[in-house]
């Protein structure tokens, strides 16, 4: 089978009668195949450069043939123009064109005016798809392959039918960024609209509905002595109130803000909270479903049921420092003990573990321990637990599913006690779309105490990040 790739100036009367031609011999020879390109004039030359340069060839003007070697997969044979083309099909086919100057500049114009109206079309049907864009920073972290394939999805999203979504990372490069693109269109989801990457901020964020914020600064050391803890806050607070700026200058006022990944949580999404002033702070959102997860996985080891049969574990705190696990309202599915009962049968965790002395050591410490076993082992991030949690996070957010009761970083002045100007880990709901936090918890002395703690931790970090000098 002989199959040519014919290329040219939209406009180009050459183009226009060698096109007729290649009609010509397909329409006689079955086994003649020809491929079209046309491109506007004003393409046509950087086309031409970046296509030469790529199959080593030299070649000037309009059209531009050549034959693919399609059984000994070759990367093509270069024939050349018009004149190439015409004296290849009268040697090999005894074909030859007679189509008259008149003509052929008439079928030019036509080539010209329907590529315009093509376009036209395809510009058209695009304006009338609105895409939700999605942002993730940190796009090379594990977290963000993994999280990827089922975040485009009516179960994240319900009520979307396309997502652009929006790759940056600003210690990546682009050709990493761009091999990410190409893998993830190559997963052909219906609901991937298009694809961006970005290295730097000058587009960051613009028309966000939402964004996911990976990057860290990479897990905390558990001897990391102050000045080293001071260093982190530092940099993490230049890049986070830059970010929060962006989002208030170029996110849609709607946007829902998530921040991931193992270091100073709470931090990052209190800088965003105060850069990004003319946005509710109710938008932001510091994600503790995974630490939460974690703590249902030891308890569920101990108790011997799956971790998903333990529910309303509540996290208390600095999710990436001092937290407190607390279980006065969570519940045991499926538990073999001296009472059982159907699926949906739950009894009080306190009322059935046996050892309340392990809860308040032995436990709140196994689950500190469990996120740096993974990280130690691996050298990264826990990057499915993390995606999970982000899935939870978004899917309780947007209505689509999830508990009753999920832990969350958030801004929430006024609620048992907390000051304003912080982001503590307290029990939410979410209810059309807004978020409340649950109100009618017990605090008693050692909560209370737990709570202090880590109100004094996250205003130390807080300050870390004001003497950096980077404070309006």
């Amino acid at each position: 089978m002989a199959k040519f790739v014919l290329a040219g100036k939209t406009d180009c009367p050459y183009y226009a009668k060698a096109e007729l031609l290649a009609d010509t011999l397909q329409q006689c020879l079955p086994d003649f195949k020809i491929h079209k390109i046309s491109i506007l004039p004003d393409e046509w030359k950087e086309w031409l450069g970046a296509t030469c340069e790529k199959n080593k060839w030299k070649h000037e003007g309009s059209p531009l043939v050549w034959r693919e070697l399609v059984e000994q997969g070759g990367k093509g044979m270069l024939l050349g123009g018009f004149n190439d083309f015409l004296e290849h099909c009268q040697d090999y086919y005894g074909i030859t064109s007679d189509m008259t100057t008149d003509v052929m500049l008439s079928v030019a114009a036509e080539n010209l005016e329907a590529k315009m109206n093509l376009i036209k079309e395809e510009q058209h049907r695009a304006s009338l798809i609105q895409p939700l864009h999605v942002w993730i920073t940190g796009a090379l972290n594990p977290t963000c392959q993994v999280l990827i394939p089922s975040l485009l999805s009516p179960e994240v999203f319900p009520k979307v039918s396309a997502i652009s979504l929006h790759l940056l990372d600003l210690e990546g490069n682009e050709e990493q960024l761009q091999s990410l693109r190409l893998e993830i269109e190559e997963l052909a989801i219906s609901m991937l609209h298009q694809v961006t990457t970005d290295t730097d901020l000058e587009r960051a964020f613009r028309k966000a509905d939402v964004i996911l914020l990976l990057d860290d600064g990479g897990h905390d050391g558990e001897n990391e002595g102050e000045e080293v803890k001071k260093k982190k806050v530092n940099v993490i607070s230049e890049r986070y109130k830059e970010y929060g700026q962006l989002i208030d200058a170029t996110a849609k006022e709607t946007v829902k803000v998530i921040v991931s990944g193992d270091s100073f949580l709470n931090l990052r999404c209190s800088l965003l909270v105060d850069s990004a002033r003319s946005i509710d702070s109710h938008q932001f959102m510091a994600a503790a479903a995974q630490l939460e997860n974690e703590a249902k996985a030891v308890l569920g080891k101990k108790m011997r049921v799956r971790a998903s049969d333990i529910t309303d574990v509540i996290v208390w705190g600095n999710i990436s420092g001092t937290f407190y696990i607390d279980l006065q309202r969570a519940k045991v599915f499926n538990h073999n003990g001296p009472i059982t009962g159907p699926a949906f049968f739950s009894q009080p965790l306190l009322s059935i573990f046996p050892d309340r002395k392990w809860l308040e050591t032995d436990f709140q410490h196994l689950v500190r321990r469990r996120r740096l076993a993974v990280t130690s082992k691996t050298g990264q991030v826990a990057a499915t637990s993390a995606a999970n949690g982000i899935l939870t996070v978004l899917k309780a957010w947007n209505g689509a599913s999830g508990p009753d009761v999920l832990s969350s970083g958030v801004a929430c002045p006024g609620h048992y006690s907390l000051p304003d100007g912080i982001v503590f880990s307290v029990p939410v709901t979410f209810t059309d779309g807004k978020w409340s936090v649950v109100s009618e918890l017990i605090v008693e002395n050692e909560l209370k105490h737990r709570l202090e703690l880590s109100e004094s931790e996250l205003q130390q970090e807080k300050q870390f990040g004001s003497d950096s000098g980077t404070t309006e």
